[in-house]
């Protein structure tokens, strides 16, 4: 079963995830000070309460995540890429590109679609490159 995690950064800094699938007797949280901390907690949650409802007799299904991020959670997990280069790729003013990862302002979805395109064609030609 594939579950989507949502990951934001809170007002304080942190991170804060959780699964956007109703599943059967739990609710699915993580936290962190990263955003990958956040996304490991919630999957360890997830383990350790699948063991202890299989010792009350109980299932958890198997999950298979999905990790959705706002912008701040996204650049925080992948902090190597340059955000002024990637808003340059995806046509979005740099400056405006700081507020949206810092948490100042927040992006709309077009500005969102734009990132992922500019993500997606990043990827490919990582892909393709060779050494």
């Amino acid at each position: 079963m594939k579950a989507n995690i949502i990951i934001e950064q809170t007002k304080d800094g942190y991170f804060s995830c959780f699964v956007e699938e109703e599943l059967p007797y739990v609710g699915l949280l993580g936290y962190g000070d990263s955003s990958q901390e956040a996304i490991d907690d919630l999957i360890s949650t997830y383990t350790q309460l699948k063991e202890d409802l299989k010792a009350e007799g109980k299932d958890l299904p198997d999950l298979e995540f999905v990790v959705h991020y706002d912008m701040p959670s996204f650049f925080n997990r992948f902090n190597f890429l340059n955000q002024s280069k990637i808003a340059e790729k995806a046509g979005i003013n740099p400056s405006l590109m700081r507020k949206y990862t810092s948490g100042v302002a927040r992006a709309g979805q077009k500005q969102y679609d734009k990132l992922h395109t500019a993500v997606q064609a990043l990827a490919k030609d990582m892909l393709a490159a060779a050494f």
